[in-house]
């Protein structure tokens, strides 16, 4: 019998309670937060959505993979557990451990970027491109066409447009490119997958002109998971695999393991060639710690370990992509103009089109990031023109190609009854729309601004 209720495959052992909060205290709590819910404090909040990222509830194997942690400074056994499962993952001789992904970033683009560099992408995630364009580099995303409509069924919406790379490699040079990267899933396109037809494409390409191919395998697992299901001959293969495949591919990888690794802390850089590797592994030393625990305790490292192991079981799999598809198509068939077809990690809602009054520098998708923490105390991430907008030399913004929301949902946190909530929220989104009015930025940094900007209404 295939039963129509999506059940989690674990129990509950231990639990966090949840503050609840009226609408009055809301408002208050987004106006001290000068309308920007990264400055909102976590007990403000019903239903954390903002991100994916180190939210994960870890499960009874990595605590008690945290009881066993050893914490030597140089060589740990916790050490050689995770430099273990990254290279059975990877099949990668080097790997860097750092405190998070965006640490792995940080010193494989510093290393590869500067002035006159040009990194390709399928889609640059934020901190991707921002660690890209602080060393001087440019930052250029080529998703496929496909990619812009959020309307179409297509399987794999987050591939790279390889007719686009080859008359950028054409026109830049070969010797200009820092690195092609591909980010699976294609957080910032929508969280949409890409295949690994692709993946081989994108891989003879970088071949071919002496370029180095990197993936950005933050959530490697649910990328494995759609290409299971959706492209032919590899039906029989399993999800671990099927990643290990995609990893054969490509030269290196920077995974935050606080996604699909299912840990709270953690990341990797993984290389194949020895002199990047070790250029990169006196960085690690001087910024980040001793090159086997690389910003990590011991503790971190045993728990990380666990989870690229856990993360590829295919109950789990099946219940994480369901889950996050549940979401989608109910919000479509309330009519909330949502990214299609659904991602693995999140729902992306299409704020331009929920709100086509609200212009692109009135920020409609940060209006819904506010609309839906004031009606359900739900707290969601812009990925839009507040994130990815540019300004032109006359002050004018350059907006994005898409005016996007995230409800990226927690990996083994929240349970059917919290999805069902966030649905009957949008209710009231939906009925307010018309009269929702946009925001505007009254101070902001210069990278990565959406994470401290503050806002007015207008």
């Amino acid at each position: 019998m295939k039963h129509k209720t999506i059940i989690e495959p674990f129990k509950i052992k231990s639990v966090e309670p949840i503050s609840l909060s009226t609408e009055e205290e809301r408002n208050a709590y987004l106006k001290k937060a000068f309308y920007n819910p990264f400055l909102l404090t976590s007990d403000q909040v019903i239903i954390d959505l903002l991100t994916d990222s180190g939210t994960s509830a870890m499960s009874a194997d990595q605590w008690a993979g945290i009881m066993k942690g050893d914490e030597s400074y140089a060589g740990s056994s916790s050490w050689k557990s995770m430099e273990a499962a990254v290279k059975h993952l990877t099949g990668m001789e080097f790997v860097l451990p750092t405190h998070q992904g965006r640490a792995a970033e940080r010193i494989i683009y510093g290393y590869l970027g500067g002035e006159g560099k040009v990194f390709i992408s399928n889609t640059h995630f934020d901190t991707t491109r921002a660690n890209i364009e602080y060393s001087g580099a440019e930052a250029i995303d080529i998703p496929i066409q496909e990619s812009y409509d959020t309307t179409l069924i297509h399987p794999f919406k987050g591939n790279m447009d390889t007719e686009r790379l080859k008359e950028i490699i054409t026109d830049r040079g070969a010797e200009n490119i820092g690195a092609v990267i591909l980010t699976v899933t294609n957080n910032s396109g929508g969280g949409q997958p890409v295949s690994m037809q692709n993946t081989k494409e994108v891989s003879k390409i970088c071949k071919e002109h002496g370029i180095i191919l990197l993936l950005d395998c933050c959530r490697v697992a649910e990328n494995a998971y759609f290409i299971k299901h959706r492209e032919g001959g590899f039906e029989n293969k399993s999800y671990e695999e099927i990643a290990q495949q995609m990893f054969q591919l490509v030269d290196g990888a920077a995974m935050s393991s606080k996604k699909d690794a299912l840990v709270n802390m953690g990341g990797f850089l993984t290389l194949r060639d020895k002199e990047i590797a070790k250029a990169c592994t006196n960085m690690l030393i001087i910024t980040e710690g001793f090159s086997t625990y690389g910003g990590l305790s011991g503790r971190d490292m045993e728990a990380l370990a666990i989870g690229l192991k856990e993360v590829f079981d295919p109950h789990y799999l099946q219940y994480r992509i369901r889950s996050t598809t549940y979401l989608g198509e109910k919000l479509d068939e309330m009519g909330v103009p949502v990214m299609l077809p659904i991602g693995g990690h999140a729902v992306y809602i299409d704020a331009q089109k929920l709100y086509p009054h609200i212009p692109a520098n009135e920020y409609p998708g940060q209006a819904l990031v506010c609309q839906l923490y004031l009606k359900g105390g739900i707290r969601s991430v812009e990925i839009g023109s507040v994130m990815f907008g540019k300004y032109a030399e006359d002050g004018n913004l350059i907006a994005a190609p898409m005016e996007l929301v995230r409800l990226a949902i927690p990996r083994r946190v929240y349970t059917q009854s919290h999805i069902e909530y966030v649905i009957e929220t949008f209710d009231e989104i939906l009925k307010e729309a018309p009269e929702i009015r946009g925001y505007k930025i009254v101070e902001e940094p210069k990278f990565l601004r959406h994470f401290t900007a503050k806002f007015e209404k207008l």
